[in-house]
Parts: structure tokens; C-alpha cells; sequence
């Protein structure tokens, strides 16, 4: 009889335990995904907070470069093409070109030394510095996170969990595009 009850014992812990990391992968897989879901709002919060930031830093510009309509111009269309942008992939893809047009800007910007002295200009400068920063830092965490969900999901066991809760995508990276990488020409 004392085995019986032993062996019943051992076949509810083996079971529960069974039952326990069959839950906690669910919930894995889940927890990764939000994860990677608030990296994703906290890189678009700092985007939208550049964007914001663009208006008044090209309205400050603008009076002393009076020849560089083109740049105003491309910002202005590459700012709406972020705001009009569906997927991660196509927010990624307008950051992207919206930080090597703001790359080209600021560069110009090193010809005119009224503009560079200006306390508007310095003040947006600086506000602009420091969110390029934050965009960077959140840039980071959203890798972090998608990195943890791809690696779990390619998993054996992940794979499976990840099948059952319909996340069998993986997650995209927020990578520079090589056109960024390269050094913006300023011609006059």
C-alpha cells in the first residue's frame, strides 16, 4: 500500500512539474514579446520627440541658409513619410534617412557662425543632441529585447511555444542602413 501512495505521489509531482514548465513557456514567450513591443513605443517616443524637435530647429536655420531649400525640403517629406509609416520596418527605414538628412543640416550648419552662436539655435542643438542620445539608448534596448525573443524563439522548446501562441515571426532589428554610414558631402 506505501507504494502506491509513493509511486502516485511521484506521478503528481512529475506531472505538475510537467504542467509548470509547459506554463512558464507560454508565458515566456509572451513576457518576451512585450517586451520587445515596449522597446519598440519607447524608440518611437524618442523619434517623435526628434520630429517635433525638426520644425523649430529648420525655422531657426532656415532665415541664414537661404540656399539650402533642398535639405528643408527633404527633411519636411522624410518627416512625413515617418508619420505616415505602417510597419517597424518602415519607421526604421524613415529614421533612418530623417538622422543622415539631420546629420547633413548640422553639418552645413558649421558655415554660418551668427547661426551656430545663436541662443535659439544652440538651445535646439542641444535638445537635439540629447535626444539623438536617448534614440540611441532606446535604439540599444530594442535590440536587447528583440535579440532575447529571436534567440528564445529559435529555440527547440521556444519554437514550440512560440508556434503556439502564433509568434513565430521574428522580430526586426533597428539597424543603420549603409547609406547612413557613409560621410555626408557639404558642397557650396
Amino acid at each position: 500500500m506505501k507504494k502506491i501512495w509513493i509511486i502516485l505521489i511521484v506521478i503528481v509531482v512529475v506531472i505538475l512539474g510537467f504542467v509548470g514548465w509547459f506554463i512558464k513557456g507560454l508565458n515566456t514567450v509572451v513576457l518576451l514579446d512585450e517586451n520587445v513591443n515596449q522597446s519598440w513605443a519607447q524608440v518611437e517616443n524618442q523619434l517623435q520627440r526628434r520630429n517635433d524637435l525638426i520644425p523649430n530647429l529648420v525655422d531657426t536655420v532656415k532665415g541664414y541658409m537661404t540656399h539650402e531649400k533642398e535639405t528643408f525640403t527633404k527633411i519636411t517629406e522624410l518627416r512625413s513619410q515617418w508619420a505616415k509609416a505602417q510597419t517597424t520596418e518602415q519607421k526604421i527605414t524613415a529614421a533612418n534617412q530623417i538622422t543622415g538628412a539631420l546629420s547633413r543640416l548640422l553639418l552645413t550648419v558649421e558655415n554660418y557662425p551668427q547661426l551656430k552662436a545663436g541662443q535659439n539655435f544652440l538651445a535646439l542643438q542641444s535638445q537635439l543632441e540629447g535626444t539623438e542620445n536617448r534614440i540611441a539608448v532606446e535604439r540599444m534596448r530594442y535590440n536587447r529585447a528583440v535579440q532575447a525573443f529571436n534567440s528564445y524563439r529559435r529555440t527547440v522548446f521556444g519554437g514550440f511555444f512560440a508556434g503556439m501562441r502564433g509568434l513565430t515571426k521574428p522580430r526586426v532589428y533597428f539597424e543603420v542602413e549603409e547609406k547612413a554610414k557613409e560621410v555626408p558631402k557639404v558642397e557650396f
